[in-house]
């Protein structure tokens, strides 16, 4: 019978290749999140940048009721209208007041229309109408 001795195991560990791995996974994230774009508002916060400041007297007022319709300074304004009233608007500064039970997809509606014809817009807090 011809038994051989098996040598020993040796117990060592290449940390070439491991640092390899580790390094191309440091280039893919690194890639990867320089072509992920938030998505969020672009929010105007305050500053020191000089902004024509508006009256008091040329805000106009959009509220938004509990039901989810619209009031244009008081006067109700259909669903449709808004969009046709607030196009000839461009450059104007507005006031958005919903009431605090408002359906939440108005008042997103009023801030997108707002940024598509360039308004400026102030949400207000709450309009207890």
């Amino acid at each position: 019978m011809g038994l051989k001795k098996r040598g020993k195991v040796s117990a060592e560990f290449s940390m070439s290749s491991l640092t390899d791995i580790i390094f191309l996974l440091l280039i893919f994230f690194m890639l990867t999140s320089s072509l992920v774009s938030p998505n969020a508002l672009n929010l105007k916060m305050p500053g020191k940048e000089s902004v024509k400041s508006s009256t008091a007297n040329n805000l106009q007022k959009i509220s938004i009721t509990k039901t989810g319709s619209f009031l244009f300074e008081g006067v109700a304004v259909s669903n449709n209208a808004i969009s046709d009233l607030m196009k000839g608007m461009k450059g104007e500064t507005i006031i958005v007041a919903p009431h605090r039970d408002a359906p939440i997809e108005k008042v997103v509606r009023i801030m997108d229309l707002s940024m598509r014809y360039k308004i400026e817009t102030v949400l207000a807090a709450s309009d207890d109408r």
